[in-house]
């Protein structure tokens, strides 16, 4: 009796998808500190190459210009190449990319190589959410990706002391060769590690429980592409959730982008901190976005699992987070660095709150436009990334930078009125067969 107990018993399911998360969380954190590294190089940087403000709104914005523009063709991409070997091969040529940043002598080749840098980090975000599409069920989804993309904050908050510590030591040249040679070697331990569901140590019990839970294993590469046409695209385009989800990224990227580029600068030229104290105090806004962050997805995935509707236990924490990240403005009206500190802390908190969004992209896109859509997304969102460095350079020529914080904090009140005027059910678009 023993026996025959043993061998009908069910096989318990491994927790491969875990690992999944905690590689893409590593990549996440490398992704973001090659993308920032250069605001906290700017205040030497720009000192040394000779560099106004509108210059350096023009460099901070050069990572904008390619990186909007190939989300689409890097969400094609993304549907025709196995994550394994794409995420490292765009790791690899970021990273190499970020090492000769270190070289440059002059605006045009940090302009050209900042270019190239979006290039390779295009199609990192939709590469991010169809791993996360394929290896976790729906009632997961919020948490892992609140977990992956907490890595944009908490490398950032953890890693900025530290940079800013090479970058005393060894110069800004050296802090950007170091950030860049960690993601080349961690491009190899991608390739290393990583497998599709299928082709994982993953058992079947596993497989199933994500298959049954949404999460699409049995994903194929090239039936998506054969089906996959600009008429498809065209009907998912005529969705007013897509489009209110678009709206509303852009308005959350655009303070994301905010203190990726200008904040370090702002607290050094416009408040008066030594680089030493501002590599602290810079880290703890990012701190705030990390909780924030990782407490949006426990809330929303806790909401799904009393019963409450997808668009409800989505929209609950990003709307809250973006009508916090208008307090942003409040530090025009406080002297004290302490004051302007916590202010940030508070806005930053909101849009980490509010940074789950990606989970709209896994629950709207047609099963076989995951990548495609989630490229669109990233366009429509990252064209902050192009507009908002310049937008704040020329706002802030004069020296006053309040009204670049007023622009801000507008944004994240319009970002929230997107997700509760426009986005109205959560379901998959389901495109007609043609």
């Amino acid at each position: 009796m023993n026996v025959i107990s043993q061998t009908t018993q069910p096989e318990k399911a491994t927790k491969k998808r875990f690992m999944v998360g905690f590689l893409l969380f590593l990549g996440v954190i490398i992704n973001y500190m090659d993308r920032s590294n250069i605001s906290l190089a700017a205040p030497l940087l720009g000192k040394d190459l000779n560099l106004d403000s509108v210059q350096m709104g023009l460099i901070f914005s050069a990572f904008g210009w390619s990186y909007a523009i190939l989300q689409i063709p890097g969400g094609l991409i993304v549907d025709r190449i196995k994550p394994r070997i794409l995420y490292a091969v765009l790791l690899g040529g970021w990273s190499i990319a970020t090492c000769f940043q270190a070289l440059v002598n002059g605006f045009s080749a940090l302009f050209g190589l900042r270019v190239v840098l979006g290039t390779f980090e295009a199609p990192s975000y939709p590469t991010n959410n169809r791993v996360v599409t394929s290896w976790f069920p729906e009632q997961e989804r919020a948490t892992s990706t609140a977990f992956y993309t907490s890595g944009q904050y908490v490398g950032i908050a953890f890693f900025t002391p530290m940079l800013v510590y090479i970058q005393n030591t060894f110069g800004w040249r050296g802090m950007l060769f170091f950030t860049g040679a960690l993601g080349v070697i961690y491009s190899i331990a991608w390739y290393i590690f990583y497998r599709d569901p299928k082709d994982s140590k993953a058992n079947e019990a596993e497989l199933n429980y994500i298959r049954q839970g949404g999460g699409l294993v049995d994903m194929d590469g090239k039936e998506k592409v054969r089906k996959a046409s600009w008429s498809q695209l065209k009907y998912v385009l005529k969705n007013r959730n897509i489009w209110g989800v678009f709206i509303a990224q852009f308005c959350l990227s655009s303070i994301l982008w905010f203190f990726l580029t200008w904040f370090p600068t702002y607290l050094v030229q416009y408040r008066g901190m030594t680089f030493i104290k501002m590599g602290f105090m810079a880290s703890l806004p990012f701190l705030a976005a990390y909780v924030g962050i990782l407490s949006s997805g426990f809330i929303s995935d806790y909401l799904i699992k009393r019963g409450h509707s997808i668009g409800f236990a989505r929209k609950i924490p990003i709307v809250t987070g973006l009508i916090l990240a208008t307090s942003i403005v409040g530090a025009n009206y406080v002297q004290d660095q302490t004051y302007v500190i916590m202010f940030m802390a508070l806005a930053f908190f909101g849009n980490g709150l509010a940074s789950i969004t990606w989970v709209f992209v896994s629950a709207l896109a047609p099963s076989h436009l995951i990548g495609l859509t989630g490229g669109m997304f990233n366009f429509m969102g990252n064209l902050s990334a192009i507009a908002v460095p310049i937008i704040i350079g020329i706002l802030a020529k004069g020296g006053n930078f309040e009204p670049a914080l007023v622009f801000i904090s507008s944004l994240a009140l319009i970002g929230a009125l997107s997700y509760i005027f426009i986005v109205g059910k959560v379901e998959r678009i389901v495109v007609p067969e043609e």
